[in-house]
């Protein structure tokens, strides 16, 4: 049994991605493709039997049945606590009043005069045809999230994210299958891409990306052709129009400075013009390390690799 407005809203919030995850329905209740209506009751503690029930209607998302349930739940009591009694009825929610409104009083189940419809006739479901229905459904979410955290060491929290729609659970995996650290995947769908998303208001399927160019990109950043920072006018393009991010880093020139041969001879420019920040550095003022890398970061325009160059610049130092 379902004990609480919040238990029910995640049993629906469950059940919603099993269903999209099946592909049976994209679960959309303002759209109508999924429809929720609720019935409660409320009972002293210690009591076995449930008490009289209400149905609530003209709930349009979870958040309404969440907050129906915890309307109707206090009015309940308070029916019960005055010395009333609740009667078996159909309310309907009213989001701008957040409460519970009459529709009409139930009658009771003889009342309604069931009987069989002679034009269905009963259907036979065998053991055999459930269990091949089960065996050809994809992985549900929740095994999905379990591979996650086990196989690519993905955190729980972020699994969870991954798995709350089919779209990007597919992307995501989709992603790492071409190629992508799994982390560095989930870091980005949940950061950038749900950011750009949440801001223009559009879901994964609407904009331009591909899990071949989002892979791609962090392919790029991890063998140093970019650096995170390159990394943010790369996503802007690749997340808008279809663009090989590869392509698109050496046509604009974006290609991030490694080479020792090269950044050596810009160091020591930069420390033969700074003396000052040398010994300041030697008397054991860390911060002249951030002035001359800020330098260096100015001289090759943001294109530089901090890593290399903070090596070469040590060992330069060392040496004067």
């Amino acid at each position: 049994d379902i004990t609480s407005p919040e238990e029910a809203y995640a049993y629906l919030e469950t059940l919603r991605q099993i269903v999209q995850f099946t592909g049976a329905s994209d679960v959309k209740m303002e759209e109508g493709s999924m429809r929720v209506d609720t019935n409660l009751s409320v009972r002293p503690i210690g009591q076995e039997h449930f008490g009289t029930k209400t149905e609530i209607k003209n709930l349009n998302s979870f958040v309404h049945v969440r907050d129906g349930l915890a309307f109707e739940e206090k009015r309940q009591q308070a029916v019960l606590l005055s010395g009333g009694e609740v009667r078996q009825e159909t309310r309907r929610w009213d989001p701008d009043a957040k409460e519970t409104l009459l529709m009409r009083v139930k009658e009771g189940a003889d009342d309604y005069r069931y009987f069989p419809e002679p034009d269905l006739p009963p259907v036979a479901v065998s053991q055999k045809w459930i269990d091949d229905i089960q065996a050809s459904l994809p992985q549900p979410p929740a095994e999905r999230r379990q591979r996650y955290i086990e196989d690519w060491g993905i955190p729980a929290y972020d699994a969870g994210v991954l798995t709350q729609t089919k779209e990007m659970s597919d992307f995501f995996e989709a992603t790492v299958a071409q190629g992508a650290d799994a982390k560095q995947a989930s870091n980005w769908l949940m950061g950038e891409v749900s950011g750009f998303l949440n801001a223009q208001h559009v879901e994964l399927g609407q904009v331009a990306l591909t899990p071949a160019h989002l892979a791609g990109m962090i392919k790029l950043i991890g063998d140093g052709t970019i650096s995170s920072k390159m990394a943010k006018k790369v996503f802007k393009e690749i997340i808008q129009h279809d663009t090989d991010p590869d392509k698109w880093v050496h046509e604009k020139g974006l290609i991030q400075l490694s080479d020792p041969a090269k950044l050596t001879p810009i160091i020591d420019e930069i420390l033969d013009n700074n003396q000052q920040s040398i010994d300041d550095f030697k008397a054991g003022k860390d911060r002249a390390i951030g002035f001359l890398v800020g330098q260096i970061m100015k001289q090759t325009h943001g294109q530089a690799n901090p890593k290399v160059v903070n090596q070469i610049l040590m060992a330069e130092i060392k040496q004067r």
